[in-house]
Parts: structure tokens; C-alpha cells; sequence
């Protein structure tokens, strides 16, 4: 005998699948479409990975944002334990100043990055009264990286508070009872149970730090990133097809990267229960 389906549940799903079709399934159909009009045909997709300038932006931008994936798992790591753990008069304040950046968009980054090491930067003007010379970062890899830090802190350090509020205390006590030192007792039992958050948070941050644009574009790096190298492709050049294709790629590339991590953060809170 046939199960009936509900017909209430058809009603409750309709709007989810509507949203999800025109806002997913119908722009990524038409991209993939794009992409398959130029000469090339489906060709183009071989051409984003051996063609030397996009082959190149591609690792520049996966290798940019690891190092900030990197860099924003440590700081907030650390930062995010210490300000769970820790009570003291400001805290609330410093959290609140820790988490206002979100508020920004990447231009309004980008510019703040260019009043810290740009030419006419803080950093600069100090380094030239005491060396002599002005170190200006602002315009180079090296200050997109701070730039692409500065937004991701935010967005990891609130993850990790929120994982280290639920890690059992009496498992560190229990562990340096029975000899650990500290280092062990982070190693052993702190970490494991901020891996989950770390994996997840992780992820958010390098996808943000691949599709990222308003930064890059305000500090006009001399080394391309990929949403930098579809805005020129599509807007300066016209060129549809190439801009559709190498937008595929990244959207491809940022959405595996966030299934590995919820597969390996998943797999984590298994194995840790």
C-alpha cells in the first residue's frame, strides 16, 4: 500500500525549493551555458588550467587563502580560548571590537589597510622617521594578506569562542592529575575538542578568502587574484565565456573545500563522542 504524501509538507518545501532553484540552480546553469558559448566550447574549462596567467592567479589565490586560513586558526585559537577562560574588566568591549570589523565591507578593509601600510600610511611615516626609509605593504601580496586577515579574525575568533565554551573543564583537571604536562594537556585535550570548530571555521574562512573582491580591488595588488582576473575577463575584455568559466572553477574549488570540511568535522564529532 502507497504512502499518501502529505500535502501540507509539499506547501512547507515549495518556498525552500523555489529560492534554491532561482537563486542556485538557474545562475550556475546559466554561467555553465556562458561558458560553453565562446570558440572553445567546454574546452575553456582545460584553458583555465593551461593557460599560464590563469593557472597562475588560481594557485596565488588557494595559496593566499591557506596562508590566511593558517594564520586565522592560530590567532583565533588562541585568542578565543584565553577570552572564554578569562574574565577581566573590558572584556565585553574588547570582544565587541574583535567581532566590529564584520560590519565592514572589503573596500572600507582595503582602504584601512592603506591608512596602516600604505604610502601615506602610519606604519610608514614611523618607519621612515626611524630607518629612514618607508616600508610600504599595502600594494603588494603582503597587504592583501592583512587585509584578508583582518575580515577573517572576525569570523573565525566567534566560532571558536563558542566551541571552547562547551569543552568539559574536568578533562584538563583530570589530565594534569594524572601527570600531563601543560603543553600535553593542549595538545591532547584542548585541541581534539576545538577540532570540530577549528575544521568549519577554517573552511568559512578560506572560501570567504577565495571569492573575496572588494579588498583586492581597492588595494590593486600587483599580484592578481582570481575574482580580480573574472572582473577584468568580464568587464574590461568582454570576454563571457572565460569570466563564466573561471567563476565555475572557483565556485567549484571554495565549494569542496566547505564539504571535505563538514564531512571531516562531522567524522570528528563522531569519533570524539
Amino acid at each position: 500500500m502507497q504512502r499518501r504524501i502529505n500535502p501540507y509538507l509539499i506547501f512547507m518545501i515549495a518556498p525552500a525549493v523555489a529560492v534554491f532553484g532561482a537563486f542556485f540552480i538557474l545562475p550556475m546553469a546559466r554561467l555553465v551555458l556562458a561558458s560553453a558559448a565562446g570558440p572553445s566550447g567546454f574546452g575553456i574549462y582545460l584553458a583555465c588550467f593551461t593557460t599560464p596567467r590563469y593557472f597562475e592567479t588560481l594557485m596565488y589565490t588557494i595559496l593566499l587563502s591557506a596562508a590566511v586560513t593558517l594564520v586565522t586558526l592560530v590567532i583565533s585559537g588562541v585568542s578565543g580560548v584565553f577570552l572564554t577562560r578569562n574574565d577581566f574588566p573590558g572584556k565585553n568591549v574588547l570582544v565587541s571590537m574583535l567581532t566590529f570589523p564584520l560590519a565592514f565591507p572589503g573596500v572600507v578593509v582595503g582602504f584601512m589597510i592603506i591608512l596602516l601600510v600604505g604610502r601615506k600610511g602610519l606604519v610608514g611615516e614611523l618607519t621612515e622617521s626611524i630607518t629612514g626609509e618607508k616600508l610600504v605593504l599595502a600594494y603588494s601580496m603582503m597587504g592583501l594578506f592583512l587585509g584578508y586577515l583582518y575580515f577573517s579574525i572576525p569570523r573565525v575568533i566567534t566560532t571558536i569562542m563558542a566551541a571552547a565554551e562547551k569543552i568539559d573543564i574536568s578533562l584538563e583537571e583530570a589530565a594534569r592529575s594524572l601527570g600531563a604536562s601543560p603543553m600535553q594537556v593542549v595538545k591532547d585535550v584542548l585541541i581534539p575538542a576545538l577540532v570540530p570548530g577549528l575544521i568549519s571555521s577554517g573552511a568559512l574562512c578560506f572560501a570567504t578568502s577565495m571569492g573575496a573582491f572588494g579588498t583586492a580591488f581597492t588595494l590593486g595588488t600587483d599580484i592578481d587574484v582570481l575574482p580580480i582576473v573574472i572582473y577584468t575577463e568580464f568587464t574590461l575584455l568582454a570576454n563571457i565565456a572565460t569570466a563564466s568559466a573561471l567563476s565555475i572553477v572557483l565556485g567549484i574549488i571554495t565549494w569542496v573545500a566547505l564539504s571535505v570540511a563538514r564531512t571531516a568535522a562531522g567524522t570528528t564529532v563522531a569519533a570524539a563522542g
